[in-house]
């Protein structure tokens, strides 16, 4: 990795195969009833913490031994694949995502303390509070919206009950490419108590 050359990042848990493939019958579902969507693709599936955007390598660096003081403590979080929602709302989204349920305000305290320890680096902080979810798409035009929405709490029934471990946070490298964003490893933080 060049240092003069910014790359694009994310902190994010990546998802078992198990609940891809249940948010994979569940978006074919929901294609029939929707419209005005762009699908995120299974390989792009993960609950991200923190979006950097453009960084360097010393950058990745500094960001690998806060998230790793960070975790040293962690013991794994019980996670769940919770109701959909929207931003900015399900009535209009021109994102649709699924919530998280479970061990949420570990989930929430780890964030909290991640975003505090980057700030005191130099990295700037989110604005909005996090929301932990999942992606399933976004609105195909830019200010769009996704119609069919009114549908998706009946397609999609009641919370879900699948659960999944959380073990490690991931910082991703994000390269867009004209057929979508192609994700790469640069650091995995195994949370302490793994």
């Amino acid at each position: 990795m060049n240092d003069s050359k910014p790359i694009r990042t994310f902190l994010a848990m990546e998802l078992p195969p198990d609940i891809k493939d249940l948010i994979e019958g569940l978006k074919e579902r929901l294609r029939p009833v929707l419209k005005g969507i762009r699908w995120t693709r299974p390989e792009g599936m993960h609950l991200t913490l923190k979006f950097f955007g453009d960084v360097f390598q010393n950058d990745v660096a500094r960001i690998s031994e806060v998230v790793g003081r960070n975790v040293r403590d962690v013991a794994p979080m019980g996670l769940n694949v919770g109701l959909p929602g929207g931003f900015p709302s399900l009535k209009k989204p021109r994102v649709l995502w699924l919530g998280i349920g479970g061990d949420v305000q570990k989930l929430l305290a780890l964030q909290a303390e991640i975003e505090r320890n980057l700030e005191k680096c130099g990295f700037s902080g989110e604005k909005r509070a996090f929301k932990p979810h999942l992606t399933l798409g976004r609105a195909r035009s830019r200010g769009g919206i996704i119609s069919g929405t009114e549908d998706v709490i009946t397609e999609t029934g009641e919370p879900c009950t699948h659960r999944f471990d959380a073990r490690e946070l991931i910082l991703f490298e994000s390269e867009l490419k004209p057929d979508g964003a192609v994700h790469t490893k640069l650091a995995t933080f195994p949370f302490g108590g793994c």
